[in-house]
């Protein structure tokens, strides 16, 4: 299963190289004041690992409340 894991793993990365290097075209991104040039495939890697680290930290905070608030049943059962 591992090595599945991991053979599928390296294709998307091929992928992502092959998407990366196809799409070299510059585009200039402006945020907050600041204003640089960019290549595309990489501007739109970095939108989605930013999308993918929100997702994360939006996950790990509802598992840590779920956590709690089964702590506190479990703490409720054991005292009655």
């Amino acid at each position: 299963m591992v090595w599945a894991a991991l053979i599928v793993g390296l294709v998307l990365l091929v992928l992502l190289i092959i998407f990366i290097a196809q799409n070299q075209a510059t585009v200039t991104l402006e945020y907050f004041g600041w204003s640089g040039s960019v290549g595309l495939g990489l501007t739109m890697f970095i939108s989605a690992v930013a999308g993918g680290l929100l997702v994360a930290v939006v996950a790990v905070a509802r598992i840590l409340q779920l956590r709690s608030i089964l702590s506190a049943q479990r703490k409720k059962l054991n005292h009655q």
